[in-house]
């Protein structure tokens, strides 16, 4: 394509944010420059969701892999349209685990009790091994995204930790950031993150 009689060279984001990347990378470079390029370019305020149903290795190890894929299956249909209700953008699904923006901590909030009360409504009377619990992590802050492909920051990572590892099933729980935002809901304390952050609960639904 010709912009004023000039060939325009157009890069993906990806290419783009490698370019900048392979800048930063030179021998006296203007790390704080480059850093400013990156932010300026891709650096987005997003609430993150990290998701993870409970009992993976349990029932993957009891009643193998395709009736935990069945179960992944059926909650990404019950999960799917509540963040779509939202305007949330899932970013990555991988196993059991779903990594979701949002443009605001109230949509992220709202998703996230919608999806415990969608498993509430259809675990009851069901095996244990066919319930759906899922685990929740919410963070707010600035990220980096890259179209809707790829999405890091601290928040990603605290959210991440938060769902995957820390939540139990049918849980809530969100970093200082979020919780700060959303300062008239119920959270409670209920632990401490990396950097001696304090981990939030949310105490009702």
């Amino acid at each position: 394509m010709f912009v004023d009689g000039v060939k325009m060279q157009y890069m993906t984001d990806a290419e783009e944010l490698s370019n900048l990347l392979a800048q930063r990378r030179k021998a006296g470079a203007d790390h704080a420059a480059v850093d400013a390029a990156i932010f300026a370019r891709f650096g987005r305020v997003h609430a993150v969701m990290f998701t993870d149903l409970a009992g993976f290795s349990r029932v993957v190890e009891a009643f193998g892999i395709l009736h935990f894929l069945q179960l992944i299956q059926e909650s990404e249909t019950l999960f799917m349209p509540l963040i779509h209700q939202q305007d949330g953008v899932c970013i990555k699904q991988e196993g059991d685990s779903l990594l979701v923006v949002f443009d605001t901590p109230q949509q992220a909030l709202a998703t996230a009790k919608a999806m415990v009360r969608a498993t509430e409504a259809v675990n009851p009377g069901r095996a244990p091994e066919d319930r759906i619990e899922v685990c929740i992590g919410l963070g707010y802050g600035t990220v980096l995204r890259v179209g809707d492909t790829e999405v890091w920051g601290a928040e990603v990572n605290a959210a991440s930790k938060l769902g995957e590892d820390m939540a139990k099933g049918g849980e809530i729980l969100a970093t200082d950031t979020l919780r700060l935002a959303l300062n008239s809901e119920p959270f409670v304390e209920s632990g401490v993150l990396f950097g001696n952050r304090t981990v939030y609960r949310l105490a009702a639904r």
